[in-house]
């Protein structure tokens, strides 16, 4: 019996490219072996989660998602709490598009991304758990959230990182420090902090240098905490980031590997935020499930640090 394969797309995601080229995309994944077909998400809540789930159930060996981050991450939610999991392929057509570029996967074009399933190469990688929710990329808390939300979708589609820069430079003078409980591991944090995040790649916000040693798969986040809000130590910081990640041994952060943190605001609100959208406010646990997707990828690009699977394979 032939394989099938749910491409799950948003209609609107880079300036519409996914639509415009989705024959070409059908096609690519013919050629791979499935009998493919397709689903465009509509503005309803959970369109694209509803959709990976039903396709799982029904046994579709494949689930495409086709977008930008939230899709992709939408997808994720929907196939991650089921025991029998199809693989996930992604075609990246979003504003940042850091799990495709986590996974060495064109980011340009859409056709050029689903080739890659004709390469054959999947990884097994790691995803998080969030309260009921999953994530694929980051979890934070403080300034970030901040940052992701104050940033209106339609600038986000139309100018991309200078939405961010722009908004980043503007919120910059106004942080200020939470009041954190943090336990992770056998260790806990408890004082003030302008930001947490919580890493499962090498690319957040498009930068590969904040987490130069991120693994995909060794079941482990790494935990980023930003102790400062000085204006002048943050722009040093992010200096550090840019000149080769030599930020990690900065005693102004606590850089770790951890598999669980559980994350309590003191006094003030604190949301999270899951790879760029609202995810709740804390308390929250979140947890590293190892290997948890079949994933997609150009194994042969992506270097062995970030992935121990590869190691362990020759």
């Amino acid at each position: 019996m032939r394989k099938r394969a749910r491409v799950i797309y948003n209609p609107t995601s880079g300036r519409e490219l996914l639509k415009q080229k989705l024959v070409d995309i059908l096609n690519i994944f013919e050629q791979a072996g499935y009998e493919t077909s397709a689903y465009a998400t509509t503005p309803a809540k959970d369109s694209a989660k509803n959709e990976a789930r039903r396709a799982a159930k029904d046994g579709f060996e494949l689930v495409v998602a086709a977008g930008g981050d939230g899709t992709i991450n939408e997808v994720v939610n929907g196939i991650a709490p089921l025991k029998k999991r199809p693989k996930m392929a992604i075609i990246p057509a979003g504003t940042t598009n850091d799990y495709a570029r986590a996974l060495h996967i064109p980011r340009e074009d859409p056709v050029e991304a689903a080739k890659v399933v004709l390469k054959d190469q999947t990884l097994r990688i790691d995803i998080g758990k969030a309260g009921e929710n999953y994530f694929i990329n980051i979890a934070a808390g403080g300034l970030l959230t901040e940052l992701t939300y104050d940033v209106p979708s339609d600038l986000k589609t139309f100018f991309g990182y200078l939405a961010y820069l722009v908004r980043g430079a503007e919120l910059l003078p106004r942080i200020k420090p939470i009041e954190m409980d943090l336990k992770y591991d056998d260790e806990e944090f408890k004082g003030k902090a302008s930001m947490f995040f919580l890493a499962l790649t090498n690319s957040v916000g498009g930068f590969e240098q904040i987490v130069p040693d991120a693994s995909l798969d060794d079941g482990k986040f790494t935990l980023i905490i930003v102790k400062t809000s000085n204006l002048v130590e943050i722009l040093h910081l992010a200096s550090k980031v840019l000149n080769g990640g030599r930020h990690v041994d900065d005693p102004r952060i606590i850089y770790k590997k951890v598999r669980k943190v559980t994350a309590k605001p003191v006094h003030d609100r604190m949301q999270i935020n899951l790879d760029g959208e609202y995810g709740g406010d804390a308390p929250m646990t979140f947890v590293d499930l190892k290997q948890h997707i079949e994933f997609f990828a150009n194994t042969d690009e992506i270097p062995d640090v970030n992935c121990k699977n590869k190691l362990a394979s020759r």
